[in-house]
């Protein structure tokens, strides 16, 4: 292709479409030629053009109609009771010589109004916290346009464009690397790898990785909801959730409205074809069955009491972004970590009882220093940062020596390398690196190999990474000398640590009743060893135990349930494994609970009953989850389920508490006959789940009151002496 093709006309729309293109695996060639750029990028007038085809290098959130929003608290069954009472107090009740009950109307549409208004408020303030806590500046990137390099916003980002990548940048799209220096890209919030991976030319980088070293250049594939991270976001927007809340709020209100149907029918039977009494009368008493049969209060009292859970919780680091979300943790009985992030630090670090000395004479310590001298101190390569943090000062890498040449890392040598002169003037090389590079270099390879294998192979099946490092003496006192005999030092091991809680935490989850599971993209030994470390268990299955053994038949269905419910967690996994992980587990009967921080994690997120975004968690993390952690580590999660138990304690008090409205009304009007204690006891039994006694209280007592005694409540007292009942 002709790289002075700037502005070069556009091919087809169809043409451009990626959708049904392998991008990521053509030569790089036909990627510029199906691509229609150049290796000097798009002109801005093609810029322009691709931005209206493909769209902004964004995900566009959804939004809510504020006021749909608001009337969809009055779309329940409750609601459904309450609105029916006041149509009818205000169209049936005209009759009989009288007017519409305006009263019941108004009292009723009231109660309704200041019902949603209060939901609505709370939720939208919980929404409100968590959209500032997520907002930041729009990333930018560095763009080749119009044959020059320009800092742009990343959404403006097209498939077509050439980018720069550099350390410590963020990617902000999809793209294919271009001739140069291998790079380093930490891509643990996408696949939950705790390594950093090495990406040449050719090679394909994903949008939220991160560079950790090097600087290339990049044309861009892939861009908003094309790129992997928006095909993760998309299966998080097709995910549809009930809340448990919700269905226990549904199942009330369905047994709300069958009980009052049910009395309704034989109250109307009765007093119209038995008793012949009046219309007006009839229909007061129906409201009373209406206004008296549900607990009238019960969303206003629960939605404020969640907006105080709420409030308490935030003061704990855990911003509420679905209130319902607090009744649901206080069930959860399963929760899905995720490693990277989550339950580890996300940083390497050495463990230093484990370094195994091979030159006698040094101990670990010196092997720690050695190995600090051979990295660089002013970089973000994850190994060098995981050994200078082992000193306890970083400058003692450096001190007492002077640095005469350093030899950065390649993929090739897979080394480091420094040459110093020491305090006495004597000359040394130091190198660091993959234990058989370095261990080629060493003159006595053959006496040490078995057992320097024997080494890196025990760190490999705990899922350690191994470094070695080795010495020599340059005699010649030239940075080019080939310099005499290299000593083999040792190996260190290299690993993602747990956080300091973790362990803790996941103890006293246990012993709470949640059973942690984790879930993780890292490899299986790395797993079993976190969960060794941790305490959750090494009963740890690749995600290929579980989808690949996954068939029509019901035995292959129950196989793969009972060995979701058995393990102790899975490695190797992709979003759409976690997501139906969590979705097996809800399936058995579980209030699943997810953790995460990455965009991988987001589907699960979405998916789980609750949802938990960690500490320093992606924007998508974020959005996916019901709560976001605002401190690091898991202890908040703990303090969080033992706070939304107290406040589901408190709910549980009201709706399955003693003294329905039906004392107040009885004592208010003084009724008193033999069968009232009788009906109080059966009232009594062990059906007082939720507020179906309310119900069954209700509609029993006034039933017989209207149809024996013949007894007429005005439906307006009902009403206020239910609210004020309830309100208690």
């Amino acid at each position: 292709m002709d790289d002075d093709g700037l502005g070069k006309p556009l091919l087809g729309r169809e043409s451009l479409s990626t959708q049904d293109i392998d991008l990521g695996n053509l030569p790089l060639e036909e990627v510029f030629e199906q691509l229609s750029t150049s290796r000097c990028g798009l002109s801005s007038a093609d810029a322009a053009e691709r931005l209206q085809l493909f769209g902004a290098n964004r995900l566009e959130e959804k939004r809510e109609n504020k006021v749909l929003k608001f009337i969809s608290f009055m779309w329940n069954p409750l609601s459904w009771v309450m609105e029916a009472a006041a149509v009818m107090a205000l169209v049936l009740a005209n009759g009989g010589s009288q007017g519409p009950d305006w009263e019941d109307f108004v009292g009723i549409v009231c109660l309704l109004i200041i019902n949603s208004t209060i939901s609505f408020i709370e939720e939208n303030n919980a929404g409100n916290a968590a959209a500032s806590l997520m907002a930041r500046l729009a990333p930018r990137t560095k763009v080749l346009r119009d044959g020059q390099w320009q800092e742009m916003d990343a959404s403006v980002l097209v498939p077509g464009d050439i980018i720069s990548i550099r350390l410590g940048d963020i990617v902000p799209a999809d793209a294919r690397l271009l001739e140069g220096d291998p790079l380093k890209i930490d891509q643990s919030a996408l696949t939950g790898e705790s390594l950093p991976v090495t990406k040449r030319t050719g090679d394909l980088v994903f949008t939220g990785s991160t560079c950790k070293h090097g600087e290339i250049e990049a044309v861009v594939i892939a861009t908003g909801i094309r790129s992997f991270f928006g095909k993760a976001a998309h299966l998080v927007d097709s995910t549809e959730v009930v809340g448990h809340f919700q269905k226990v709020l549904t199942c009330i209100g369905n047994f709300c409205i069958c009980s009052i149907a049910v009395g309704v029918i034989v109250e109307v039977i009765i007093m119209f074809a038995v008793q012949h009494r009046s219309y007006r009368e009839g229909i007061n008493n129906v409201l009373v069955l209406l206004i008296g049969g549900i607990p009238i209060a019960m969303p206003t009292v629960l939605s404020v009491t969640l907006a105080i859970g709420s409030h308490r919780l935030s003061q704990q680091g855990a911003i509420t972004k679905r209130m319902t979300a607090i009744e649901e943790m206080a069930g959860m009985d399963v929760l899905c970590c995720d490693k990277t992030g989550t339950l580890t630090l996300n940083h390497l670090t050495v463990d230093k009882n484990l370094v195994e000395v091979f030159s006698g004479g040094m101990d670990r310590d010196m092997i720690i220093l050695l190995a600090a001298r051979a990295s660089r101190v002013d970089n973000q390569d994850a190994i060098d940062m995981a050994i200078i943090n082992m000193l306890s000062d970083p400058k003692e890498a450096r001190a007492n020596i002077t640095e005469v040449h350093f030899l950065p890392f390649n993929p090739v040598d897979k080394r480091t390398a420094i040459t110093y002169i020491d305090s006495g003037g004597n000359w040394f090389r130091v190198s660091k690196g993959a234990p058989e590079q370095i261990l080629n270099l060493c003159f006595n390879k053959d006496d040490i190999a078995e057992k320097a294998q024997r080494v890196v192979d025990s760190f490999a099946e705990r899922g350690l990474r191994s470094l070695a490092v080795a010495y020599q003496e340059v005699p010649e006192r030239s940075r080019h000398g080939d310099g005499g005999p290299w000593v083999f030092c040792g190996v260190l091991p290299l690993f993602d640590p747990p956080r300091h809680d973790s362990a803790d935490t996941i103890r006293r989850a246990l012993d709470l009743g949640v059973c942690v599971k984790m879930i993780t993209g890292d490899h299986l030994a790395i797993a079993k060893e976190t969960g060794r470390r941790l305490g959750t268990g090494t009963n740890m299955h690749p995600s290929a135990a579980l989808f690949g053994r996954r068939g029509g038949d019901e035995g292959a269905a129950a196989a793969v349930e009972e060995l979701v419910e058995s393990a102790d967690g899975f490695a190797g996994v992709f979003p759409e494994h976690k997501h139906e992980i969590v979705r097996l587990l809800q399936a058995s009967g579980h209030v699943c609970g997810m953790t995460g921080d990455g965009v991988n994690d987001a589907p699960a997120l979405k998916k789980a009953d609750i949802g938990i975004a960690v500490s320093d968690a992606t924007d998508a993390a974020r959005a996916a989850a019901d709560i976001v952690l605002t401190e690091p580590g898991l202890g908040v999660i703990v303090c969080a389920v033992l706070t939304s138990r107290a406040i589901f304690q408190r709910m549980r008090n009201y709706t399955v508490r003693l003294g329905p409205p039906c004392h107040a009304i009885a004592s208010t009007t003084n009724v008193q006959f033999g069968y009232w204690d009788l009906l109080v006891m059966i009232s009594t039994l062990p059906m007082q789940i939720y507020a179906v006694c309310i119900t069954i209280r209700i509609v029993v007592g006034f039933v017989l009151l209207a149809s024996i005694w013949e007894y007429d409540f005005p439906p307006f007292m009902v009403l206020i002496i239910a609210i004020l009942n309830d309100g208690n």
